[in-house]
């Protein structure tokens, strides 16, 4: 089983990723979860990548960061995610190729098409092909208090945007949504609440 959990920063993805984890380990079942982000990998070359897209602008062209998070996609995908469903494990993977198209895209201004393009050419058909998919959403008010209390990390390249910039990237995760027939879930509340909002959307 393939699962995305996907949503703007400070929606508490990662956290609905391990609920989720917890609760298919409860069943029996051997999970693999991991974030595309990268920030909390392990792995030298992720890491590496991950801190070239998050801790510092670098002067990096809009394209060559486009790029930097498709080669650490599709390197966690092959090391992590293909091996697992081979294998008939439960894969949950937080963000996805929305992210980029929806940061980079909207936020930023490369081209969508350029985006979309070049994720269909690299990835695999069955990336695009989750068995489940959830966008969170959160207002903007809310967020910018969770953001506030996440510290040092709201120093992050795209977390320390201005709230203009948020604002914009809200409205285009919703409008993706809709193009790409992607379920939504409010994220407001308890994280418990939420995860008993999510079992109910994932038919779980």
């Amino acid at each position: 089983m393939l699962i995305f959990v996907e949503g703007q920063d400070a929606t508490g993805k990662d956290t609905q990723a391990c609920l989720l984890k917890e609760f298919f380990e409860k069943q029996g079942k051997d999970v693999v979860h991991y974030s595309e982000s990268g920030t909390e990998s392990k792995d030298p070359f992720i890491s590496g990548i991950t801190n070239l897209n998050y801790k510092n602008d670098y002067g990096i062209d809009k394209k060559t960061r486009v790029l930097l998070f498709l080669v650490n996609r599709y390197e966690q995908w092959k090391k992590y995610a293909e091996p697992a469903l081979k294998e008939n494990k439960v894969v949950i993977i937080t963000r996805s190729w929305f992210s980029t198209l929806i940061y980079e895209g909207y936020g930023t201004g490369v081209s969508k098409s350029f985006i979309a393009r070049i994720h269909k050419e690299l990835m695999p058909s069955e990336y695009f092909n989750p068995d489940k998919y959830v966008i969170f959403t959160l207002s903007d008010e809310e967020r910018k208090k969770r953001l506030i209390s996440q510290g040092k990390r709201s120093k992050e390249f795209f977390k320390s945007k201005d709230a203009e910039f948020q604002a914009r990237l809200n409205k285009a995760y919703l409008e993706v949504a809709k193009k790409y027939n992607v379920p939504t879930l409010d994220a407001k509340g308890a994280p418990e609440e939420v995860f008993e909002k999510l079992k109910t959307l994932f038919e779980l």
